[in-house]
């Protein structure tokens, strides 16, 4: 991957922002036991020093050995500086449509891997198509949605076919989140979602070159269950879930038949609501975004009011740190398939899918304790599990990098669980 004479195993690039303090706090966490060096980089030396003192405060760590770097994303030269510096850049800058090309630029050409926490599928994708042969020959790894969104997930779909054993026909998730005080995100993660509605159209021509071959119609076919539905096995009126989670799992699907020639797991996305109230109010809420964001008046209206249009959910201040104790979330999938593995991945069923398995993941609050978590175990299985890696580097989603590594396991760990429930017949 990376050459042993860099200066830092890893470097929190944005970590003055506020979802990089968190990500500096989780290396400051797990340094000494995993015994590595980093540092933080960002645009203002002044805000660097002032965030190490906090995370020193925060976790009670000594940091006096942890890097500065000073790199701006308007500067490529301090992007490339401090991507020879470390062997690992966990990049915490977004939204990534504006500012995430040039820090991937910057590491795959220096042999440096990335991994970032976007939710963004238009650069995931793209990223993906116009960096991966570059990667592979630089042998680096870049590794996008490592946060909540999307390794939740993607891991919970490898482990889910892992658990059921013979053949997976589809797996439909659904999201909880937890609150006694209310959940609350940053203005970045809105800002991110303005723009990714916005430029929605723009995946269909990025997705034919990307993917010129679509996969195979495979039967049964998952039915989309409607706009609303009420759902017998976690007892609630669900929404489609509208973030990067399907996009990013049909990736890793394609990797594995394309490359280990399997079977694809369709997959379908939702989100749970706490009454038919909500989940009338909420559609009503995403139709009104949808609206605004998709003229360039109304984005404006939604970048200058977000806590007005986001009904107080997001804000410039992100949330309090007893509202983010406060939270949790359970993602919830339901996996069918069948005991047998067929041969080749297009050879046909003759039968419906006979088995069913609900696989449950579950953890902190999502954007700020669980991300920097994810995001944190992630880099250090790039570093640690080099031989369980798809080899000589490139782009790729979690599932598809990570599925054959110790990141599961390393999640448990640091209280992200992964939970099969009892395997059941149709």
């Amino acid at each position: 991957m990376t050459d042993d004479a860099r200066d830092y195993s890893l470097v929190v690039f944005g970590a003055t922002g506020f979802t990089g303090q968190y990500v500096a706090e989780e290396v400051a966490r797990i340094a000494d036991e995993e015994n590595i060096t980093w540092a933080i980089a960002g645009r203002n030396s002044e805000k660097l020093n002032a965030i190490i003192e906090n995370v020193g405060k925060v976790t009670g760590k000594s940091l006096k050995n942890v890097g500065i770097i000073q790199a701006d994303i308007s500067d490529p030269n301090s992007l490339s500086e401090m991507a020879k510096k470390g062997k690992i850049v966990l990049n915490c800058v977004g939204p990534y449509r504006f500012f995430g090309e040039a820090v991937v630029k910057a590491c795959v050409e220096n042999a440096t891997s990335h991994i970032d926490i976007s939710g963004e599928p238009q650069f995931l994708e793209r990223m993906q198509l116009d960096y991966n042969v570059a990667a592979h020959d630089k042998k680096c790894y870049v590794v996008g949605a490592c946060g909540f969104d999307s390794i939740p997930a993607d891991m919970g779909t490898v482990f889910l076919e892992e658990k059921l054993g013979g053949q997976v026909n589809s797996v439909e998730t659904y999201l909880n989140i937890k609150s006694n005080k209310g959940a609350r995100g940053h203005f970045a993660t809105w800002q991110s979602a303005i723009y990714g509605f916005a430029h929605a159209n723009e995946l269909k021509p990025l997705r034919k070159k990307l993917f010129p071959e679509r996969l195979p119609v495979l039967k049964p076919a998952l039915q989309y269950r409607g706009i609303l539905h009420n759902n017998p096995i976690v007892k609630s009126w669900c929404l489609p879930f509208p973030g990067s989670d399907r996009s990013v799992v049909m990736r890793s699907q394609r990797y594995f038949f394309e490359k280990e020639n399997k079977r694809p797991v369709q997959m379908k996305a939702y989100v749970q609501c706490s009454s038919l109230i909500a989940a009338i109010a909420m559609a009503l809420s995403a139709v009104l975004f949808g609206l605004l964001a998709s003229f360039k008046f109304g984005r404006s209206l939604l970048e200058k009011y977000p806590q007005f249009f986001s009904f107080g959910v997001f804000g410039h201040d992100g949330p309090k740190k007893e509202e983010m104790d406060s939270t949790s979330f359970v993602l919830t999938l339901v996996g069918k398939g069948w005991s047998e593995k067929l041969t080749e991945p297009m050879d046909a069923h003759t039968n419906q899918p006979e088995k069913e398995l609900v696989v449950r993941v579950s953890g902190p609050e999502a954007g700020y304790v669980a991300t920097p978590i994810c995001m944190v175990q992630a880099a250090l299985v790039l570093l640690r599990d080099t031989d369980k890696l798809p080899a000589n580097g490139g782009v790729f989603p979690p599932g598809a990098a990570f599925a054959k590594t110790s990141l599961i396991e390393r999640l448990i760990k640091r209280g992200i669980n992964f939970q099969a429930g009892v395997k059941s017949s149709l």
